[in-house]
């Protein structure tokens, strides 16, 4: 099976550790993984906000990159939504019968993390050893676009040491939405503090999700509170094999 690995913008620029993350873990349980060196964005940001004709190149750079994989991970529900509910839409609004050919090629074998290891691998148990007190935000893309359902804390119970906390109205938003923090900031900010104060409610060590954004913009409320508080994406979690 050939595998790549969609790194995602936020990744590249600002997370790489979590690529890093997500390759060491499969490669632990023997998936290749390459990284194709043509993929930039998703083209989320352009579609979220009404820029359809701007998407069409970073849609078509996008199954160009990733054409004949058998499968693409994305450490990321938001970018593995817009890959499988959005393209479609950018192609058919573009009035180009390739691009949508070769869209619906490729969508559908874009997998979140959670997804590719459960449905795909047909694995939980990972080998993970992380012995601290955790808790779990499903974030907003990952709940209600993909469905991944209970797929993230399935494999978190099978990490060797790890305590896993439930999360208080844990299907909230955390206040992110991409554009919509830039956009509504100071609401996005309310929103984010209330996320930050059920986290603190749990007594957790960790706060794990497996978006980026979402750990960004509740992080950086935890981190400016002194909370205590540490955010990790779930790849960072399921690739670890001591207690850090």
């Amino acid at each position: 099976m050939r595998v790549a690995l969609m790194v995602t913008c936020l990744g590249d620029a600002l997370f790489p550790d979590v690529g890093r993350a997500t390759v060491s873990l499969l490669r632990r349980l023997g998936v290749g993984v390459e990284v194709p060196t043509g993929q930039t964005c998703c083209a989320q940001p352009m579609v979220n906000t009404g820029y359809l004709e701007e998407a069409v190149p970073v849609v078509r750079t996008f199954v160009e990159a990733f054409a004949g994989y058998d499968a693409v991970v994305a450490p990321s529900g938001s970018c593995a939504g817009s890959v499988r509910h959005q393209h479609a839409l950018v192609a058919r609004r573009a009035g180009d019968p390739a691009l949508a050919e070769a869209v619906a090629r490729t969508a559908p074998r874009v997998h979140e993390l959670s997804e590719f290891l459960t449905d795909v691998l047909g694995v939980e148990d990972v080998g993970a050893t992380f012995a601290h007190r955790v808790t779990y935000h499903p974030t907003c893309h990952s709940l209600r676009l993909l469905d991944v359902g209970d797929r993230p804390t399935r494999l978190l119970r099978a990490v060797r040491g790890l305590e896993l906390l439930e999360l208080p109205h844990a299907q909230e938003c955390c206040g992110f939405g991409g554009t919509f923090a830039v956009k509504n900031a100071d609401t996005s900010v309310v929103i984010g503090q209330d996320k930050a104060r059920h986290v603190l409610d749990t007594g957790a060590e960790v706060l794990v999700a497996s978006d980026s954004s979402c750990l960004m913009h509740v992080g950086g409320i935890l981190s400016r509170q002194r909370a205590g508080v540490r955010v990790m994406h779930l790849a960072e979690v399921l690739a670890a094999t001591g207690s850090p």
